[in-house]
């Protein structure tokens, strides 16, 4: 095979090892590394970008848990051996977990890869080249103990404080050239680089008789600082589930991954139960039902209609208050439906639009069929973790709280940018 670097020569294809440290144990988010993101396990993001690469040879999750192995397992990765739970603490580092993986493999099956990289699951959101990017700079350069991806920050650390114990303050960093350097523009300030976590690599040496991450040589694989999300609270977990759903960047995705907006819209479709209301309903003691709506959609319907984009209601209730809401927002509809997709295409055959002009929005698993008849599908931001997966566009907004609003805003926006 052809090795990789620049000089040509045929030669046997360097091992690169991917390792992916996912202990089961996470306070901050429980379960956090199994935890649905956007549909999927946090960790299947890693190992995904692994798949993808055209160097990784191996990828192997180090964990201390049976779940998480079992997950792991199912989304394409090796699980050989379970951590110790003495390497599985909160105060752990990643140099024992990393030194236990190497010396497991070759005492157990003589395997030892020519470098190693590090995945953490807690960063799913890398540049699809990144892992690549950064294992060829290791191999070009044989002197390097280690690539490491960085960033540059949004603040500058030569403006950062440390506070001392009387209460005053000190800087953080001084320099020699540039007094005050806190009170210096930030253009006539040296460039700084944040370690973002998304990707290391070491050459195996490093860790086992350097006895460190990185050793002393480490060279940089800058990256796109909209890719640095390092999640460890609950806030960040739906920057990041954001962001993903979003599809704004390109991403290397557990599943399908998302269509383009069709060129031309000519239907809207919707679920009811789930997307134009939140999935809840209240029942007197006569059985009577109500559910709760959100009243700005029918603006959005209505701009939509001054625009000629029509829409239509599919549901499976048999509940009036669909034909009441519906009937009052102008919208066509049709209830009662056990099976939505055969319905939506003899809608399309009678109105002769082609299923790639059709947008469909659901939240749940009978909306599936109706999602890939359409050219688009869309799905509310709490819908079940199918329609999450199988969507092309994850709203911001909950079913009921004006998910619809948004989804007309979001096409008025692409197709008609100078209606206001």
């Amino acid at each position: 095979m052809l090795g990789e670097g620049d000089s040509g020569m045929i030669k046997q294809k360097r091992e690169v090892l991917a390792i992916i440290p996912a202990r089961g144990g996470s306070k901050g988010i429980p379960r956090k590394n199994i935890r649905q993101l956007a549909g999927y396990p946090l960790i299947a993001y890693s190992i995904e970008i692994a798949k993808q690469s055209a160097l990784v040879t191996r990828i192997v999750v180090s964990t201390d848990d049976k779940e998480i192995a079992s997950v792991a397992k199912e989304y394409g990765a090796e699980v050989p051996f379970l951590r110790p739970s003495e390497l599985a603490q909160d105060d752990t580092r990643d140099l024992p977990v990393f030194q236990h993986a190497l010396r497991w493999l070759k005492e157990n099956e003589g395997y030892q890869p020519d470098v190693v990289v590090q995945l953490r699951p807690t960063a799913p959101i890398r540049e699809r080249d990144s892992i690549d990017r950064a294992v060829r700079l290791i191999f070009d350069n044989p002197s390097v103990d280690s690539v490491r991806a960085v960033v540059i920050p949004d603040k500058n650390p030569f403006k950062m404080w440390t506070l001392r114990a009387d209460g005053l303050m000190d800087p953080l960093i001084q320099l020699k050239a540039i007094p005050e350097a806190y009170n210096a523009p930030r253009q006539s300030l040296p460039e700084a680089y944040w370690h973002s976590g998304q990707i290391d690599v070491i050459r195996p040496e490093t860790l086992l008789e350097k006895n460190s991450m990185s050793g002393e040589k480490i060279m940089p694989i800058i990256l796109d600082p909209l890719y640095s999300i390092d999640i460890d609270t609950l806030d960040t977990w739906q920057y990041a589930e954001w962001v993903i759903c979003s599809h704004k960047l390109d991403l290397a995705y557990p599943g399908k991954s998302p269509r383009p907006w069709p060129e031309k819209i000519r239907l809207a479709v919707f679920d009811f139960d789930g997307v134009f209301t939140d999935n809840r309903v209240w029942v007197d003691e006569e059985g009577h039902e109500m559910v709760a709506a959100y009243r700005s959609d029918s603006y959005g319907i209505s701009r939509l209609a001054a625009q000629g984009v029509p829409t239509l209601v599919i549901s499976s209730e048999l509940n009036p208050v669909v034909e009441a809401r519906c009937k009052k927002l102008g919208v066509e509809y049709v209830y009662g439906v056990q099976d939505k997709e055969p319905v939506l295409a003899g809608i399309l055959g009678q109105k002769r639009i082609m299923p790639g002009e059709v947008i469909f929005t659901g939240n749940d698993i009978n909306d599936l069929g109706c999602f890939q008849l359409a050219g688009f599908a869309v799905a509310v931001a709490d819908a079940l973790p199918a329609a999450l997966r199988n969507a092309d566009l994850v709203l911001k907004h909950k079913g009921g709280h004006g998910a619809v609003r948004e989804l007309c805003e979001l096409i008025l926006d692409m197709y008609f940018k100078k209606v206001q």
